[in-house]
């Protein structure tokens, strides 16, 4: 085993906690940009809306081009739309041509997130491939905190537009590196897209995020969201060129691993949106110290995430995945059972700390486990799968805790009942790492 890792993944890594960084650098931006372009607040909530649409409907198709095209050559025109689209975004001169340019975004990002993680499977064997997603584990739980202190401080400080300007130069820094460092496979060229399973594929997550973040017709989009699904998986069965394999499926741990994501990422997300509201809503703080305030949660999960791909090598990772979860569900019902009247440091930091150290335990384990037992030629499938559960959680899981929380006017009654479901989501996991632990037991 070779003991070092080269810049293929720091390549990689960087990749990938620019797609998390930009999409969390919004959370913090979006009354300046309302500001600045003259845009209404439905308006403005299409920036973040329009990203999540076509980002998440295209990652199974995204993940599937590197398998049959290439990862090298598929990561390059992702990052290639992704640095463009940045810069168009930072220029905006309107509120529609940003929205355009974010939707157009969404499929740089759509191409990059699977394809990230494929390549890091082509190029580590063993445990420096555990190790490496251990890292990608990290940065995956990093990119969202610190894209909002992030957004914060260039906000306050500079202009909102500096978040997505400093995409460019990192952008063409990571191109030049990817033409010239990262070695070429060869493409599955004997097969080709199934095309009309990605337009399937396409069209039922695309219903599924609309159903339940759009504006209206929710039942409708649902509808919809089943009947293209059992047409895209009756198809999927039958043909051999699927753009999502079944196969993936097959596999007890990836599954577990699937549902686990789901719902972690899900209530750690409802965690970065809605805390930051409570923040500010109830002890007053501005956006800029809201942000700052995520400290105590940001660096436990740096220094325990690097902590967890060093002990990988030593625990089994069933064990760590185990732990962390449990440690993140102990963080958030915290949450839950210290009153908001105690004040910042004991309420909300303190809780953060053991989140960010549950966090720092958890998102490697997690993806090891959710590519695990992976053949080459499908590294792409399953790595898209792992990135549409992230994005369906973190999408479907918010909206029931904000949804089922929506009637209540009382900021700390809201935040009790938004922490308790939080905390139902996050034994979930604990669930699924139990179910892994006996698959390798």
């Amino acid at each position: 085993m070779k003991n070092k890792f080269g810049i293929i993944l720091p390549i990689i890594l960087l990749s990938y906690f620019l797609i998390l960084l930009d999409n969390s650098v919004v959370f913090t931006s979006t009354v300046k940009i309302a500001s600045d372009l003259q845009m209404t607040p439905q308006s403005v909530a299409w920036i973040t809306n329009i990203y999540a649409l076509v980002f998440g409907s295209l990652l199974l198709l995204g993940g599937r081009l590197g398998d049959l095209y290439g990862r090298k050559r598929v990561f390059l025109v992702g990052l290639i739309i992704f640095t463009i689209c940045s810069f168009l975004v930072g220029i905006a001169p309107s509120g529609i041509f940003i929205i355009i340019m974010r939707g157009f975004q969404g499929i740089g990002s759509a191409i990059l997130a699977p394809t990230s993680l494929a390549l890091l499977l082509d190029n580590y064997e063993g445990k420096q491939r555990e190790k490496a997603i251990s890292y990608y584990g990290v940065t995956a739980g990093l990119g969202a905190s610190v894209g909002l202190i992030v957004g914060g401080i260039v906000t306050t400080f500079v202009s909102w537009r500096l978040g997505f300007l400093i995409n460019v130069p990192l952008g063409i820094l990571l191109i030049l590196l990817t033409i010239f460092a990262v070695p070429s496979r060869p493409a599955q060229a004997h097969q080709k897209l199934d095309y009309l399973g990605s337009i399937l594929s396409v069209l039922a997550i695309l219903s599924l995020v609309n159903g339940i973040n759009g504006s209206g017709h929710h039942i409708f989009f649902i509808a919809l969201f089943i009947v293209l699904l059992i047409i895209f998986l009756m198809r999927e069965v039958k043909i051999d060129n699927p753009i999502m394999p079944l196969t993936i499926f097959k596999d007890r741990e990836r599954v577990s691993a699937y549902i686990a994501r789901f719902c972690y990422i899900g209530a750690m997300f409802s965690f970065f949106f809605l805390v930051p509201q409570v923040l500010q809503k109830y002890y007053g703080f501005t956006p800029l110290l809201a942000a700052f305030c995520f400290m105590p949660e940001t660096i436990p999960q740096f220094l325990f995430g690097f902590i967890q791909s060093k002990l990988a090598n030593k625990y089994k990772n069933e064990n760590i995945l185990l732990f962390g979860t449990i440690v993140s569900f102990i963080g958030v019902f915290l949450l839950f059972i210290l009153d908001l009247h105690y004040g910042y440091w004991i309420s909300i930091a303190l809780p953060m700390v053991v989140i960010g150290i549950g966090q720092g335990f958890s998102f490697g384990p997690l993806t090891i486990s959710g590519v695990a037992n992976t053949p080459k030629e499908l590294g792409g499938a399953t790595s898209s799968a792992v990135n549409v559960f992230h994005q369906l959680g973190s999408s479907i899981v918010l909206s029931i805790v904000v949804s089922l929380t929506a009637s209540i006017t009382n900021v700390i009654t809201a935040y009790h009942y938004q922490t308790f479901l939080m905390t139902v989501f996050i034994i979930v996991p604990i669930v699924m790492a139990i179910k892994i632990k006996r698959i390798h037991s």
